[in-house]
């Protein structure tokens, strides 16, 4: 028996694949717990058109998030920081603040949960941020810290 399935099955499949199951599991399991549609003409067309609707939104996610990596490209954060003596610092520098910084200086909206600082922030001095923008576009930019 062929079904469609509208969820994730464990060893039988992903959601929206068309996928061949025995005639018993299918009827008494996947039909009626709602895990899966037969799969007949009409709901092939339905998950046909479904799977190209996805791909079409998956491919504009990536070109927004190519387009954005190519703007932090040319982009630098400076953040001001109190420091002590020494040169240590007063708290930390982590990816909120360069979240901040970059909102304020250029109008860029980041998630600050996908900004990581490399190395760590110890004192005044050139840094690099990695941006984590789409699970497989990775951008780097510049990060300033200097003195108040």
């Amino acid at each position: 028996m062929k079904v469609i399935l509208k969820t994730d099955v464990k060893k039988v499949g992903k959601a929206g694949e068309v996928v061949e199951v025995a005639e018993g599991y299918g009827r008494n399991f996947l039909l009626p717990k709602g895990l899966a549609t037969e799969a007949n003409a009409k709901n092939l067309n339905l998950a046909r058109q479904k799977a190209g609707a996805a791909a079409h939104k998956k491919a504009q996610e990536t070109d927004e998030a190519r387009l954005l990596a190519a703007q932090l490209d040319k982009v630098e954060a400076v953040i001001a920081v109190k420091v002590g003596e020494g040169g240590k610092l007063f708290g930390s520098v982590t990816g909120k603040d360069v979240a901040e910084a970059l909102h304020k200086a250029h109008g860029i909206e980041l998630d600050k949960r996908k900004i990581t600082l490399i190395p760590e922030v110890t004192g005044p001095g050139d840094y690099e941020a990695v941006i984590k923008i789409h699970p497989e576009i990775v951008s780097r930019i510049k990060v300033r810290i200097v003195a108040e």
